[in-house]
């Protein structure tokens, strides 16, 4: 008679799993907030394009960071009898809607660079380099909020490499305001408006690519379908293993099902516990439901 195993350690091997960035995404968003608004007046003012594209590449990421904060505290929930894994999924959906923003922001970005590109006006290079090394000093400080969980965590590091871009593209805009102080070539405002849009698309990729993933269910990015099978058929009195599947349930926690067919079966608890604890330790595998055959049974999937 086959024989399950329901396991479901809210762990994934590692320290800073489920560690809470409450705090951090509601100081990210406020300090995010300030800037937009003083990187908009100023780059408005100083006739700025470059300012105006890097405040419009932070109201993305003060999005991004409401989506990514409602994406973690909406994991958080509990299961009910509709959604019985919670709503863990949310975070994954908040990781491709912030890449999602980030594909906008570039958009409206490039666009209206362009345009000034080949209409350039004149800039007030002073405020351009003050407001922008603000704008340094803020996103460095905000991207330090999340350099903690940024391993273990897509949402974590996509607040992480948001706001560690904007350090350096704002750098981007205090060079192109040195840049105007010494030459005084004004096409070189809406150049580094591209190169804004260049970090940005560049950046947004790996996000794009591991949100979809997730979203349709691949195996997290640090996993080895391969390894996992080698792994549970090395088990001691293991034969073969098949029907296994691993697969995100939020962007922290992974999931797996497998059929062990293990003809002279023993103790299918110690066998179970020991492939439970190497499954968290060896891959952080927190939900296992594995069953255990003395033969392979065809055609069954449940």
């Amino acid at each position: 008679m086959p024989v399950h195993l329901h396991s479901h350690d809210h762990g994934h091997g590692h320290a800073h799993h489920g560690e809470d960035f409450s705090r951090a995404f509601a100081i990210g968003i406020a300090l995010n907030i300030s800037i937009v608004l003083i990187e908009f007046i100023f780059g408005f003012l100083a006739n700025s394009m470059a300012l105006i594209a890097d405040a419009g590449h932070n109201l993305s990421d003060v999005l991004g960071l409401v989506v990514g904060w409602a994406g973690a505290v909406m994991a958080k929930r509990s299961p009910s009898p509709r959604f019985t894994y919670g709503l863990k999924k949310a975070s994954i959906l908040s990781a491709l809607i912030n890449a999602l923003f980030l594909l906008i922001a570039v958009g409206a970005i490039a666009s209206e660079a362009v345009r000034r590109l080949f209409n350039p006006a004149p800039a007030e290079a002073h405020t351009m380099i003050w407001v922008a090394a603000v704008a340094i000093a803020v996103n460095g400080a905000t991207a330090l909020l999340f350099v903690r969980g940024r391993e273990h965590d897509i949402n974590v590091r996509a607040a992480f490499q948001h706001m560690a871009a904007d350090a350096a593209v704002s750098a981007a805009v205090v060079f192109a305001g040195l840049v105007i102080l010494w030459t005084g070539q004004r096409w070189v405002d809406p150049v580094m408006s591209l190169a804004v849009a260049v970090v940005i698309l560049w950046g947004s990729f790996g996000l794009m690519r591991e949100s979809v993933g997730m979203s349709l269910m691949g195996v997290p990015s640090g996993i080895e379908l391969d390894a996992v099978q080698e792994a549970l058929g090395d088990m001691e009195g293991v034969e073969t293993v098949h029907d296994l599947h691993v697969w995100p349930l939020s962007t922290t926690e992974t999931a797996l099902t497998a059929h062990l067919v293990v003809p002279a079966v023993g103790s299918t608890d110690a066998l179970l516990q020991a492939a439970r604890a190497m499954l968290h330790d060896r891959f952080g595998i927190g939900h296992c439901t594995i069953q255990i055959e003395r033969t392979h049974l065809k055609d069954t999937h449940c």
